[in-house]
């Protein structure tokens, strides 16, 4: 697990990605609904709005290691995931992740997907 959220060599799949980002996509609504449960004046505020932002940041990385290891399976170099920053385009370009089919067989960031490099 922490090759696949925090590891930037290798490649993942189509499913895997998905399922990644689904997984941070119900995190983050859980810490939100912990947010809403507490009035803004409490203590308990507070508390779970500086655990929503500090895993806002923990989610960047993941989203940027995990999109790094998808382009890797398309044979694209990771430093495109740069483009993820643009707002419209990083929309696009999750999408084409999502949908565009990796390389069969090894390739040069891995011999086979859903595996960090050897």
């Amino acid at each position: 697990m922490r090759w696949f959220f925090f590891g930037l060599s290798g490649r993942i799949g189509r499913a895997p990605y998905i399922l990644g980002t689904l997984l941070q996509i119900a995190i983050f609504a859980i810490l939100f609904t912990q947010i809403l449960a507490f009035p803004e004046d409490s203590v308990q505020f507070t508390y779970w709005s500086l655990v929503f932002f500090a895993y806002a940041l923990v989610f960047v990385w993941i989203m940027v290691a995990m999109s790094v290891k998808r382009l890797h399976d398309m044979e694209i170099p990771g430093a495109v995931v740069l483009c993820l920053f643009v707002p419209v385009v990083s929309i696009i370009a999750f999408l084409v992740m999502c949908v565009w089919k990796g390389t069969d067989g090894p390739n040069d960031y891995g011999n086979d997907f859903n595996r960090p490099k050897t």
